[in-house]
């Protein structure tokens, strides 16, 4: 049996990057296996995308990194690391469009308030048009939603703000964009969320989650420490420049450390920097056609402006999205609102301002004190801050923060995973690594997985960990894989072609447009007139007890109309639901007698 120390003895890890998943596989190798890795790390400090800025004491959180998962491991990580030094913060966000401001997850009188009755009937009608008319393809991110909550709705609160964060029509974005970040929402989700504190953690409405006192970067020093503390080594501002293989197997890195190059050697190597780049610094280089997907591949950058404002308190809210497609900002976080220590002064308030662009474009080269009296001017034109208020700021660029779904990302990316699976001593890892638009923790479980591949002979699949999956302690084979991908399309056919029409939304959404109908009708007779009023409508009395057609009839008939409409609808949805279970159920019992037919003619 090796021990411990015999494995270290034996293996040499390189990890290339130091974010999440990088410092988290380096963690796991020498608290785990005794092995001593060396971790390269281009910029000045660690955390990658979760990495926390620091100026005049004041700390910024680069994108707001929400420290909540399913996964105990991380957990048992993040509490091993920090210990006591964490916040339970409570989530407080809003959507920022024409004007007003709107609660996510929604509150019924604000959204109502700010949408406005027609409006809302709007919404409601489209989601039940869209209900009995879908999409039967979900290709696009556009499809993908108004399938869900309706076209009305999808261009109110989702489109202009996914155009600016991806810099591409919603119609072009890929929708496993959406499948990964709004999982397990729907309309349905969103309105009882509303009114009912739901049961199960909806993973896109978590109203609670923790925080380092001093944000996530806090939480990627003290890993760094304790590889350090234990032997390993961790090397700031040293970039991979270039990437040496024979055949399938990675000898050595060039690093490149304040203009000087270095070789480093190893055994084992997990790289969680973009695969595109990993690609394009091999050498000697694959063959053209992966190069040529490596360049295919595209990402989205972003940076943010950091205001200091001179004024205590400005609004509650941990962070505010902007629709307004008059501004440019996509999103702006109040960093002390996350934690009272990011900010040194407690009479100000530090603001981050997130912009959404390409690397080299006209936001991302615009000089900091053009893009500071940006900042400044969109604060006072949303009325978050007045101009005036604004004392100070700061800017950081975070390139490759987004990969890109675009409509060819996924041939471009099959053929990379399939170049880098057959490497025999290299895994990828991380968000960028995977090209996969992970939460910090899954690229935390990416890391950890790559360990026990390199360490002990598992084969768990790395590209397949997103938003939802729960990992076991079992090795997974290529057949388990692929038996699992195939289970999912199955299910998700089944679910487009037998979609179940949900009573409750649909029932509300009857009752509001019969509500909606009757008190017009009824409006409009009593407006009108005459001798006698709407002597037909004026029969419904025999039905609604204190109907008439009057002008409070008219708000009874709404009332009425509304509660007749949702058992009709509730009704006619159950009925149906009723129907489709029992032609599946029929279905499902004349495959299993042709199974069982064939399995008697295979036995006799």
């Amino acid at each position: 049996m090796t021990t411990k120390q015999e494995q270290s003895t034996k293996k040499q890890v390189v990890i290339i990057g130091g974010g999440p998943a990088g410092l988290t596989a380096a963690y796991e190798l020498i608290t785990k296996f005794d092995v001593r890795p060396v971790v390269l790390e281009k910029l000045d400090k660690v955390g990658g995308i979760a990495r926390t800025e620091n100026y005049k004491n004041y700390y910024f959180d680069m994108g707001g990194h929400r420290f909540f998962t399913k996964s105990r491991e991380v957990n048992r990580f993040w509490r091993e690391v920090l210990g006591n030094e964490f916040l339970r913060r409570p989530r407080l966000s809003r959507i920022y469009y024409k004007n007003k401001f709107f609660y996510y997850p929604l509150k019924p009188f604000n959204a109502l308030k700010g949408l406005g009755f027609f409006e809302s009937v709007r919404i409601v009608l489209s989601y039940v048009w869209w209900q009995f008319f879908p999409h039967r393809q979900e290709e696009t991110l556009e499809q993908w939603v108004t399938n869900r909550f309706g076209k009305r709705l999808f261009q109110t609160f989702f489109k202009t703000y996914t155009e600016k964060v991806w810099g591409i029509p919603c119609s072009e974005l890929k929708a496993e964009w959406a499948a990964q970040r709004i999982k397990d929402l729907s309309l349905k989700t969103a309105m009882l969320s509303m009114f009912l504190k739901p049961k199960t953690t909806i993973k896109t409405l978590i109203e609670e989650f923790d925080y380092p006192r001093r944000g996530p970067g806090m939480m990627w020093a003290a890993v760094k420490d304790q590889v350090e503390q234990r032997g390993g080594t961790v090397e700031l501002n040293s970039d991979v420049v270039k990437i040496y293989r024979k055949g399938t197997r990675i000898e050595s890195v060039v690093v490149e450390c304040n203009g000087q190059p270095q070789v480093i050697a190893g055994t084992e190597f997990i790289s969680s920097m973009p695969i595109t780049e990993f690609i394009k610094k091999l050498d000697p280089p694959p063959a053209p056609a992966i190069v040529e997907a490596a360049h295919k591949l595209k990402y989205r950058d972003f940076l943010t402006v950091c205001l200091i404002i001179n004024q205590k308190e400005l609004f509650p809210d941990n962070w505010i999205y902007i629709h307004d497609p008059a501004v440019k900002v996509g999103r702006i976080q109040n960093f002390k609102n996350w934690s009272p220590d990011m900010v040194p002064d407690f009479s100000k308030t530090s603001l981050g301002l997130e912009y959404f662009c390409n690397e080299g474009d006209e936001l991302w080269t615009m000089p900091d004190a053009e893009l500071i009296e940006l900042g400044k001017r969109e604060v006072d034109r949303i009325g978050l801050a007045t101009y005036d208020t604004i004392e100070d700021g700061c800017v950081f660029r975070v390139p490759k923060s987004y990969p890109v779904y675009d409509a060819d990302y996924r041939g471009y990316l099959d053929i990379l995973k399939q170049y880098v699976d057959n490497l025999d001593n290299f895994q990828t890892i991380g968000r960028n690594g995977l090209h996969r638009y992970n939460n910090q923790d899954h690229a935390m479980l990416t890391g950890m997985l790559a360990v026990r591949n390199a360490m002990l002979g598992e084969r768990n699949n790395l590209w397949v960990v997103n938003a939802e999956q729960e990992y076991h302690e079992e090795i997974r084979t290529g057949t388990d894989v692929e038996l699992q991908e195939v289970t999912a399309a199955v299910k998700r056919v089944l679910a487009q072609v037998f979609s179940k029409l949900d009573p409750i939304p649909f029932g509300m959404s009857v009752g509001m447009a019969m509500g909606l109908l009757l008190f017009l009708a009824t409006l409009t007779l009593t407006l009108k007139g005459g001798d006698v009023v709407g002597p037909r409508l004026e029969l419904l009395a025999h039905y609604f007890p204190g109907y008439s057609v009057t002008l409070s009839g008219s708000l009874l008939g709404l009332a009425y109309g509304f509660f007749t409409g949702l058992v009709i609808g509730w009704g006619a949805a159950f009925l149906r639901n009723t129907m489709m279970f029992l032609h599946m159920a029929f279905i499902q019992r004349r495959a299993e007698l042709n199974t069982l037919k064939d399995i008697f003619d295979y036995i006799y």
